[in-house]
């Protein structure tokens, strides 16, 4: 039996399961979609390094905008489109440290600490992504809201971004949670 090839950003219901190398490619081909996908895919992982730097939603945007200008530039360089999203990352990370030193930023736990162990980390790693997974298959009322959460300033802004009542946020969170914890629990 022949194993399926990595399928990285796999969307739940897209039907496509469009391997980031045919993304890469059709968007050096100038394919709009192809980058709308990349864009939908990996966006989330550059806020969140942006983020990890303590920077305020205007670098954080910088920052992700910068990648994805770098991206442009080295399309035609980029050797292994397979690795893109591990580019994009490491891309990104230089972005958020160099206008985090512009701005004397420290990143969310940059102490004298030691490290933690690699398998730690991969342990992690493992994890975030498995609740990404499980996000992507929540209903879309759910994922808007879950994400949204964790971005909305307060209850009064994500109540108006969801067009809900402030009162029907936490039951209704409760509930999405609850969901994603089923999908979670083995």
């Amino acid at each position: 039996m022949r194993a399926r090839p990595t399928t990285f950003g796999d969307r739940a219901g897209d039907g496509e399961g469009t391997r980031v190398r045919e993304l890469v490619l059709r968007a050096r081909d100038g394919d709009a979609a192809a980058w709308t996908a990349l864009v939908e895919r990996h966006a989330e992982t550059l806020w969140a390094v942006a983020r990890s730097w303590r920077l305020g939603d205007a670098d954080c945007a910088d920052v992700v905008q910068l990648t994805w200008l770098r991206l442009v530039e080295r399309l035609d360089t980029i050797q292994d489109p397979d690795a893109v999203g591990a580019w994009l990352v490491v891309t990104a990370r230089r972005e958020a440290a160099r206008t985090a030193r512009e701005r004397g930023y420290e990143p969310l736990g940059a102490t004298t600490a030691a490290l933690p162990p690699p398998h730690d980390v991969v342990a992690a790693r493992e994890q975030v992504c498995a609740v990404g997974t499980a996000l992507r298959t929540l209903p879309r009322r759910c994922r808007d809201l879950l994400r949204l959460a964790a971005l909305a300033p307060g209850q009064a802004e994500l109540a108006a971004a969801l067009d809900m009542p402030v009162g029907g946020l936490g039951p209704t969170r409760a509930r999405c949670l609850q969901k994603l914890r089923r999908k979670l629990t083995p």
